[in-house]
This record gives structure tokens, C-alpha cells and sequence, in this order.
């Protein structure tokens, strides 16, 4: 029985067109080799989502898996290496379903030293205490199966990703730039905004961008403006403090033109923003009333991490014997001491590219979405009267992929850090 844990989640390998491409292949390779030299006391455990059956719509059935191996051969070359010396368990995610379907994935898996598990839930022992583990799709209402097991009984989840998922990395290659393919690294919630982000910065005509960038950037002094004009209007002030003050004057032929650029914008903000206001609210005031705001718990927030904690809640008053609750499915890895008894909840994030969404510092313009990395592990093992849980990132620099005028407008606006995870943590035993 093993005594050692190594955990790991949400590789995503395969899928159509570029997703098919593995950013972490040598970084992934390099930490199976260090396995390898583990002793036979030790488990590697992927918590689910190692392949994205959902995103290959080209290949169907078992053909999807030998499809993918082919593509990541190294991968699964050093995989049967390391099985051969360690144990290695694979569970199913929801991206990966069609594992816990077909009984000829664990042949095939076997092949190369890989151990499938298509149970939800796996426990494992440390000392007296228990690691609870799940992928944990099972806890989101778009991504759980009706009927596990059933491979014609797909989430709504299903559909969403291989219409949008899929389709985006096919057409990936028409962009200015194979932005599409990284769709799976934005949160759900944030995929409207960053198809915005991508078109406006990469796909828009150039003259059009230039063109709309004053106005965009000029926005808020525009409201401003009006708001001058107004108390002109009104006879508080004499004169509008924007188009009238010492600055715009020193300008010259600047200020003739920044005051046509405000002008105009003004024109458009009262003829069409305020009419778009005023639609604006009623519809989200119909919204409220027929209870589709998320303020009423009804329409769902697809990142949330709170039903994973509450669930974790639940089982470790049901079984004091659980110290640790280990998930991932939602992509952010986290550690965190929830349980009365010191006990801890763990997401052990993903291997894929993350975006991280920067707003801009000035005007209207859309946010900017900054690449990063957090490959990492944990590993769980008793140490004297005391199960000892470590966390390792390898460190992995994305490429220079931004636009200089992303790079501009986010200048000095650093995206939020992820949420620290403490290198060590222990607990009694």
C-alpha cells in the first residue's frame, strides 16, 4: 500500500486543431522522471481531465485515445516508464467521460502502466486519516452526469464545449494570431468579454481601431464634460471648466481637435448611451423579476469554488476520519484549512495556460487578458505523527504573446496574483 501521494489534475491533453498542441510537454516529462525514482511505496494520481475528449470532434470513440497518445507519445512513453516503478492512477473528469463508459479504456490505458479508476470518489490512507478525492465535476450543475456512466447521458456542459471549445481551435488558424486556441484557459463566465478583448486588440481593422481609440480613451473626460456643459447650461458656471481653463488653452490646435473628438463623443453618449441606459435597467429589472439574476441564486456562477467547499464541509462532519479534501475541475489551485479540526481543502489547479484579465487604466477600452502558468504538484505523506502535505510549481514563463498595445494599456496595471499556497502544511495525526 502506498505511503507517499503525488497529485496532479486537469492536463487537457488533445482536441481539435491547435488544442491538439501540449505547451508542457517537457515540463510534464521532466517531473515523470523525477517520479521514476520514487520507490514502489509511492502513487501518482491524475484527478481527472487528462484528455479533452469533448474538444475532438474529428475522431470518435476509443480511436479518440490512440489519437491523442500518437500526438503525445513522449508523454505517454515516460508515463509507462514511471508506472513501471510507481503505481499511476488515472480518474475521470468530466472532459475525459467516455473513460468511465467503455471498459476497453483500462486495456488500452494498462498498456502504458496507467491504472483507470472510473469510480467519483477515491479514499486513500495516511496513518489513521483519510485523503478524500474527486475530480469533482459531479458538484457543478452544468458539468454532473445524470446517469454516470451512461455515455448518451451528457451535461449540458458537453454541448457548450464541443460547439464553442472545438469550433473556436479549428478556426483558430483564419485569426491574426491562434488566440482562439487558448479559450479553455479563460473562466466561462469571462469568455464573452475575452472574445471582445481579442477582437478589438487582433482582429479589428487596424484604420477602424485607430479611429475609435480616441474616443474610447477620451470617455470619462467626456462625461465630465457634459457634466460642465450641464452646469453652463444651468448657470452655475460661466463657462464649461473642460473646453475653457488655462491647460486647453496653452494646446492650440490640440485643444481644437480634443475639443471635436469630447464633442462628438458627447453627441453619441447623449443620443445613444442614455437611450442604451435606460434599456439597460429595465431589462435587468425584468431579469429580477422572473429570477434569472444571480442574486437570487439562479443563475449560476460557473467558477464559483463554493459548492467544492461546501461540499468538503459535508464530508468532513460525516467522517472525522477525512483530513483532507482534494478536487479540481475549476482550474485555481488553492489550499486551504477548513474542516473544525485543522482539516484542509485542496484544487490542484491545472497544467494549461491560465489568462488572467487586466482591466486598462484609462477610457473605455476592453480589458486586456495576461498570460501565466502555475504548473504544479502536491504531495501528501506521513511524517512521524504528523501527515505532511508539500507544494511544488515548476516555473514556466509564457511567451511574449501580447500585442504592444496591450502591453501599453495595462503599462503598470499587474494582473491579480494567484492565491498563495503554503510550500509545506501539516496536520496531527
Amino acid at each position: 500500500m502506498a505511503q507517499k501521494y503525488y497529485f496532479v489534475s486537469d492536463l487537457h491533453m488533445g482536441g481539435d486543431g491547435q488544442l491538439q498542441h501540449c505547451d508542457y510537454a517537457a515540463e510534464f516529462i521532466e517531473f515523470l522522471k523525477e517520479l521514476e525514482k520514487e520507490g514502489p511505496d509511492t502513487e501518482f494520481l491524475i484527478v481527472g481531465d487528462t484528455f479533452g475528449f469533448w474538444e475532438l470532434t474529428l475522431v470518435r470513440g476509443v480511436e479518440r485515445l490512440a489519437h491523442i497518445i500518437q500526438a503525445h507519445q513522449a508523454i505517454f512513453d515516460q508515463l509507462r516508464a514511471t508506472g513501471a516503478r510507481i503505481k499511476v492512477t488515472m480518474m475521470v473528469g468530466n472532459h475525459d467521460y467516455d473513460l468511465a463508459c467503455d471498459p476497453v479504456f483500462v486495456e488500452k490505458l494498462q498498456a502504458y502502466n496507467i491504472h483507470l479508476d472510473s469510480s467519483l470518489v477515491l479514499i486513500r490512507p495516511v496513518g489513521d486519516k483519510r485523503i478524500w478525492i474527486e475530480h469533482g465535476q459531479q458538484r457543478d450543475q452544468f458539468n454532473s452526469f445524470p446517469e454516470y456512466g451512461n455515455a448518451y447521458a451528457l451535461p449540458v456542459g458537453y454541448f457548450i464545449t464541443e460547439t464553442f471549445v472545438s469550433g473556436a481551435s479549428r478556426y483558430s488558424d483564419f485569426g491574426r494570431g491562434d488566440w482562439l486556441k487558448d479559450i479553455r484557459s479563460v473562466g466561462t463566465m469571462q469568455i464573452p468579454d475575452w472574445m471582445l478583448s481579442n477582437y478589438f486588440y487582433r482582429e479589428m481593422s487596424m484604420a477602424l481601431r485607430w479611429v475609435l481609440m480616441p474616443f474610447l480613451l477620451l470617455a470619462g473626460v467626456t462625461v465630465i464634460a457634459i457634466l460642465g456643459e450641464i452646469l453652463r447650461v444651468a448657470g452655475i458656471f460661466d463657462y464649461n471648466i473642460i473646453f475653457h481653463n488655462p491647460l486647453m488653452s496653452r494646446l492650440g490646435i490640440i485643444d481644437n481637435v480634443l475639443q471635436v473628438v469630447i464633442t462628438i463623443n458627447s453627441l453619441f453618449l447623449i443620443l445613444f448611451g442614455i437611450p442604451a441606459l435606460v434599456v439597460e435597467r429595465d431589462l435587468m429589472r425584468t431579469l429580477h423579476r422572473f429570477r434569472l439574476q444571480t442574486s437570487h441564486g439562479v443563475t449560476p456562477n460557473l467558477d464559483s469554488e463554493a459548492p467544492y467547499l461546501k461540499g468538503a464541509q459535508e464530508v468532513f462532519q460525516a467522517d472525522d476520519k477525512v483530513a483532507v479534501f482534494i478536487f479540481g475541475h475549476t482550474h485555481s489551485a488553492f489550499l486551504r484549512r477548513l474542516g473544525p479540526a485543522g482539516q484542509v481543502v485542496i484544487n490542484t489547479g491545472t497544467w494549461l495556460k491560465l489568462l488572467s484579465r487586466v482591466p486598462v487604466r484609462l477610457g473605455l477600452l476592453p480589458a486586456v487578458y495576461h498570460p501565466s502558468y502555475r504548473l504544479n504538484y502536491f504531495r501528501i505523506e506521513k511524517e512521524n505523527d504528523q501527515l505532511v502535505i508539500d507544494y511544488v510549481e515548476i516555473p514556466k514563463t509564457p511567451e511574449r504573446e501580447l500585442t504592444w498595445l496591450q502591453r501599453l494599456v495595462i503599462l503598470g496595471n499587474v494582473p491579480k496574483s494567484p492565491e498563495a499556497i503554503p510550500a509545506r502544511t501539516t496536520i496531527d495525526l
